[in-house]
């Protein structure tokens, strides 16, 4: 178990019931951090069957583990609402120690040939998978330099931020340049004793890998089925034989998160059960 009473975590993009942001601030919470948890909206996935309701039920696991949490409604990749997502971090806590800035856009319009492209598709991938990333560790940084006590930043990147993919052009952008902030940022703060490092999931089974499935599917094939299909298909190409799962992107965090890291910054750490190897 990694030690975290007393550490207050922001995770971002946080209110998907089978999401890496809410794997990850249920883990920390399990260590012991207090949180505070974000998403666009209340409920990014609504109409879920199962009666999830986003940041509430998550506010309501957080809780049910023993944790103090708040949640916070805004975009991350506009300025003005991530400062206030820190400031009420600060003013309900009094201090902030961890982010995580896992947010990220649906996939979309984007899945296509750069040829394809049309340049607000473009845009939108970018805003929120690079711009958001960089306000949200801007914003962050700025309190913990402050501070003066030190912290973690965690940047989620991708097997797409390593190496590109066809009709991925404007995501591989956006996590190649995540990992290319992450680098800078971990020489930058190294001298406050910040550490910052980026986790690089491949395929993870998620809503979002479901929605991309039901997206994709050929026409008379259920997106439930094709997103089986799938996941069978990519864990036959992974060498420990299955694709990642929520937790093991949230026990990637929880250790970096932790004082077991502290040796560790600017790193992109692959978590593709050895598909990706650098």
């Amino acid at each position: 178990m990694y030690k975290l009473e007393g550490k207050v975590a922001l995770v971002t993009g946080a209110g998907g019931e089978h999401g890496i942001g809410r794997a990850i601030a249920t883990r920390l919470a399990a260590e012991g951090a207090d949180l505070v948890v974000n998403d666009v909206v209340e409920n990014p996935y609504a109409g879920n069957a199962s009666g999830w309701r986003g940041l509430p039920s998550l506010v309501r696991q957080i809780e049910g583990l023993g944790r103090q949490v708040l949640s916070v409604v805004a975009d991350v990749s506009v300025a003005a609402q991530v400062e206030v997502i820190v400031q009420q971090a600060v003013a309900r806590f009094g201090h902030l120690d961890i982010l995580v800035a896992n947010a990220g856009s649906r996939p979309g319009r984007d899945r296509v040939e750069v040829v394809d492209l049309e340049e607000e598709d473009w845009d939108l991938v970018q805003r929120v998978n690079g711009k958001g990333v960089f306000l949200s560790c801007r914003a962050v940084a700025r309190q913990l330099i402050a501070q003066g006590q030190g912290g973690k930043i965690i940047t989620l990147s991708s097997s797409a931020g390593k190496q590109g993919y066809a009709r991925f052009g404007a995501y591989c952008a956006s996590k190649f340049a995540v990992i290319g902030l992450t680098q800078c940022l971990a020489l930058e703060l190294a001298p406050h004793h910040i550490n910052v490092n980026a986790i690089c999931p491949d395929t993870v089974d998620t809503e979002r890998t479901a929605y991309i499935a039901a997206m994709l599917a050929p026409d008379g094939v259920k997106g439930e089925e094709y997103h089986r299909e799938m996941l069978r298909q990519k864990a036959e190409l992974i060498p420990l034989g299955r694709v990642a799962t929520i937790e093991d992107i949230a026990r990637t965090a929880a250790f970096l998160a932790s004082a077991e890291s502290d040796f560790l910054t600017g790193l992109a750490i692959s978590v593709s059960g050895g598909l990706v190897m650098h």
